[in-house]
């Protein structure tokens, strides 16, 4: 199999068909969060903390036109400079992609907060497994 970034051309010209390597959660399934007002009604609801992350998440009111699982990631500057920032929310997104998407609620809005050096070191699988269990916490479940 070639590299989903490779030309189609020559050899592998058969395989133009195949789309690229794209996010495992379906498309329209999850959107990004990207204002304030959001992070902050996230803020002033239901919270779960991790090993490696902390999880805010809210139900929308019915009345909201948005549909949907909305997923915002934030890091401060005690994580680090720009480049562990970046590298952190890189892993929260994909660890949202994984987990989120399939056991996340439709009608909820869900915040990862990084952690200082933890959210960039954890090995994928566990930090994965830490938002499975800060998920099931928001959502009312012990464990």
């Amino acid at each position: 199999m070639v590299p989903p970034e490779a030309p189609a051309t020559g050899a592998n010209a058969h395989e133009a068909a195949v789309p690229p390597a794209a996010s495992v959660c379906a498309p329209g399934s999850m959107t990004v969060l990207r204002h304030r007002r959001d992070f902050l009604a996230a803020a002033r609801a239901a919270r779960a903390g991790a090993t490696s992350l902390s999880l805010q998440g809210r139900e929308r009111r019915k009345d909201e036109e948005a549909e949907g699982i909305r997923v915002g990631f934030t890091c401060s500057k005690k994580v680090g400079n720009a480049v562990a920032r970046n590298r952190a929310k890189r892993r929260l997104r994909e660890a949202a992609r994984a987990v989120i998407a399939a056991e996340g609620r439709p009608g909820w809005d869900y915040v990862l907060i990084g952690r200082k050096e933890i959210t960039a070191e954890r090995p994928f699988e566990d930090l994965k497994a830490d938002l499975r269990h800060a998920l099931r916490r928001v959502h009312g479940a012990r464990g």
